[in-house]
């Protein structure tokens, strides 16, 4: 079920094209590579450390899947593991129970449908337990280089206020973003919004002063100053 806002300021308009090129142009020069935070060691492990990644932190996840994956990196290894493992290994993830039988689930479902290779379709993907539309394009961004770009709620959120696409849902801002970000920005763009929102335009207090597309931004709440911390008398 596709996420809906929960209030997210916007402005009327969006930004018009000239300005979506330099907005994107800026944070590749900042960080013309930018890269997962979640760590994994091939397709499969990828798409696990997604699913966990839920309601989750990354840091929370990679945790947890360091010891899990130096034991499990493959459906088979996964399923000879077993839920009970797999539970104990992520226990410390938001809504564990649950994961550990999804990520059993699907790796029986890989090894049955596709012979343990991780799909590159997003239809086959989204099959999956625990699968929808962001994890799935996550895993063809990231794992095969293909131009998807996932939309979470760091993204979403920053989407919307300055705003690049205005939407009610991840899935419409999904959709809005890859019909406007031109084809060079594309395959990154949603590790540079991601980013962005997670230390930047954080959902409590943006931190405009230090942005480096503050001045193109039209989010009509921005911050002028860090407030400093009183220490008392």
């Amino acid at each position: 079920m596709p996420a809906l806002a929960a209030g997210v300021e916007t402005s009327p308009e969006p930004v018009d094209d000239a300005t979506l090129v330099e907005i994107f142009s800026r944070l590749r020069a900042a960080d013309p590579e930018p890269r997962s935070e979640l760590e994994y060691l091939n397709p499969y492990t990828l798409l696990v450390a997604v699913v966990l990644s839920a309601q989750a932190t990354d840091k929370s996840v990679n945790l947890a899947t360091a010891p899990l994956f130096a034991i499990a990196d493959t459906p088979q290894k996964m399923l000879d593991l077993g839920e009970e493992q797999v539970r104990h290994f992520i226990r410390t993830i938001g809504l564990f129970n649950t994961k550990a039988k999804n990520v059993i689930a699907l790796s029986r479902i890989l090894l049955e449908r596709h012979d343990g290779a991780v799909p590159c379709e997003a239809e086959a993907l989204e099959v999956l337990p625990g699968v929808g539309t962001k994890t799935a394009s996550v895993v063809l961004n990231v794992a095969f280089g293909v131009p998807r770009i996932a939309v979470d709620t760091h993204n979403f959120r920053v989407s919307n206020r300055i705003p690049l696409f205005s939407g009610a849902t991840t899935d419409k801002v999904q959709a809005g973003l890859e019909a406007r970000v031109p084809e060079p920005f594309r395959l990154n763009a949603h590790h540079w919004l991601i980013l962005h929102g997670r230390y930047i335009c954080k959902a409590r207090r943006p931190e405009c002063p230090r942005c480096s597309i503050a001045d193109l931004c039209r989010y009509p709440s921005k911050t002028t100053a860090l407030t400093p911390i009183s220490t008392g008398d």
